[in-house]
């Protein structure tokens, strides 16, 4: 998985956020993200010449983007998009990996955010861009989906704070019933935020956000 495609610095920052995810920060050693990355351990240095720190910022940078970019796919396998339809693509996203894969795993810009946000500036800004990311092609798909401007970013933090909530209960509970629990309850009301058709401007202009 982390060689498919990916050059020797692209799969060490996709390592990086995979250890990241199931160990936190300060348990991601860089020999440890060279191996899973088949990556010469003097790579390392040469890729990211001020360390693990720069290497951790540009994992939660990528765990970002792929966050932002999945709204996109998540929007497109539903036959018709609704608020609650993307936020149970988005809970279903772990519900899956948890039931087939185990509870290991969790989000790697939260991981990073509580092992680092208070000892490394650079960490917590390069998390709050990526919640910033992920907010915004959320925002940008709920507008699309008829809500209005003024709540589709309030409802996006919203999703993204119970999921990530969710995430973590489901993780200390080995089970999924906080995940289902919060799309189920929650669906009604971003159904309800809905006041206007949808703009039909599709989910591809709101990954990017």
């Amino acid at each position: 998985m982390a060689g498919a495609g990916r050059g020797p610095r692209e799969r060490m920052v996709f390592s990086a956020a995979q250890l990241i995810r199931r160990e936190g920060v300060g348990a991601t050693g860089l020999r440890e993200v060279a191996a899973h990355a088949r990556a010469p351990r003097g790579s390392l240095q040469h890729y990211f010449p001020d360390g693990k720190e720069q290497l951790v910022n540009e994992a939660v940078g990528w765990a970002g983007r792929y966050a932002g970019n999945r709204v996109a796919r998540f929007l497109a396998a539903l036959p018709e998009p609704t608020p609650s339809g993307l936020f149970a693509e988005m809970v279903r996203q772990w519900t899956d990996e948890y039931e087939t894969e185990g509870f290991d795993g969790g989000c790697p810009v939260a991981a990073a955010t509580v092992d680092r946000a208070r000892t490394a500036d650079s960490t917590r800004q390069a998390a709050e861009a990526a919640f910033a990311r992920w907010t915004g092609a959320v925002a940008g798909a709920l507008t699309d989906m008829g809500v209005p401007e003024e709540r589709s970013r309030p409802l996006a933090t919203l999703m993204i704070s119970s999921l990530e909530g969710a995430i973590l209960i489901a993780r200390a509970e080995r089970s999924v019933r906080a995940l289902t629990t919060a799309a189920r309850e929650l669906g009604p009301l971003l159904d309800a935020a809905v006041t206007r058709p949808a703009t039909g401007g599709g989910p591809g202009g709101t990954a990017g956000n």
